[in-house]
């Protein structure tokens, strides 16, 4: 798979963003980075069991967009969605705690990796079913415009989506009813092991959204501040306008597709090469560069960030297993 490397585009993000915000950017993303890395090596301990799906490298992606977003806006995310539940304001303790299958967890324990869901933070869910999230996120949309509440539906899904009739469905009906809902598609190139020219005729996101009379952009999801910049463009125009906006953000996962992914659809040289932009490497030394970030600071910043992981596993430890007499609750209505 060759890689599409693009330049930064020159955004008055990069000088209207303060210090602290910039810093808060990074916390983001190495929260995110911090919990994956633990959750992968927790799995290999069978602590935490069944499908894992990790978002390192897709970082930036997950960070720039919600941090645009309001709190009476909702976020619909597939089944690679812890960064997007944590950056929206889910706790790492709840979130580890459903991976690990425990009551405390944010879906009862029920839900487990791939259906992390919290009504408080108008987190609705994760989904196992490819490209599920996007008819949900309509349906979302189209009652925050029955409601005239201002609010938008975020809907996160990979390129693989677009294979799926629900993709199609879910942008024209966006279109012809004109609904507040941001599709943010997170392409890295893989749907699950193969590659994306080998799926579409048309590789060219963009140009499939405006084909159903959608305004649509492409960005690079390698660098925070070119997200930020984008996705408030974007969110911006669904709110004013009450239409859809169509974000590709243009990314690569690091991981396997899955625990189970033997990974023989690329290369190590490829990974090692799309690492070389990783986008918490980079805006790491962005930052100490600007003089914004000394070596004291990011030290104390990693330090906050690995006693944070430390206490959501500890929280996961200790939680409590669901009654065995509770099971059926919920499987059949009362």
């Amino acid at each position: 798979m060759p890689i599409k490397k693009k330049a930064a585009p020159k955004s008055a993000t990069s000088t209207t963003i303060g210090n602290e915000k910039k810093i808060h950017l990074l916390h983001q993303m190495k929260r995110i980075r911090a919990m994956e890395e633990k959750a992968y090596e927790l799995y290999t301990q069978e602590k935490i069991r069944g499908f894992l799906h990790l978002y390192d490298g897709e970082e930036a992606v997950a960070v720039g967009v919600i941090e645009n977003l309001q709190p009476k806006d909702s976020i619909v995310a597939t089944y690679r969605e812890h960064g997007h539940a944590l950056i929206r304001g889910v706790s790492m303790d709840s979130i580890m705690a459903e991976m690990f299958g425990k009551a405390e967890g944010c879906s009862g324990g029920r839900g487990g990796s791939m259906h992390l869901y919290d009504k408080a933070t108008s987190f609705f869910g994760g989904s196992a079913i490819v490209a599920n999230g996007l008819p949900m996120a309509i349906g979302v949309a189209f009652a925050y415009k029955r409601q005239k509440n201002n609010a938008i539906a975020c809907c996160f899904f990979g390129e693989g989506a677009v294979d799926e009739g629900e993709f199609h469905e879910s942008l024209n009906l966006a279109s012809l009813w004109e609904l507040p809902v941001l599709f943010v598609c997170e392409n890295n190139l893989y749907s699950m092991g193969m590659p994306f020219e080998l799926a579409e005729a048309e590789t060219n996101l963009v140009r499939k959204a405006e084909s159903y009379d959608l305004k649509a952009e492409r960005v690079d999801g390698m660098d925070v501040l070119s997200v930020m910049q984008a996705s408030e463009k974007a969110i911006t125009y669904v709110r004013e306008r009450q239409k859809p906006f169509f974000l590709e953000c243009q990314t690569y996962r690091y991981r396997a597709h899955s625990m189970f992914d033997p990974e023989r659809y690329r290369t190590k040289e490829e990974v090692k090469e799309w690492k070389k932009r990783d986008p918490i490497t980079t805006f790491t030394e962005t930052l100490k560069a600007e003089g914004i970030l000394s070596e004291e600071e990011l030290k104390k910043l990693q330090d906050k960030v690995a006693d944070e992981v430390e206490a959501a596993v500890q929280f996961a430890e200790n939680g409590t297993e669901e009654a065995v007499e509770d099971l059926a609750r919920y499987v059949y209505s009362d």
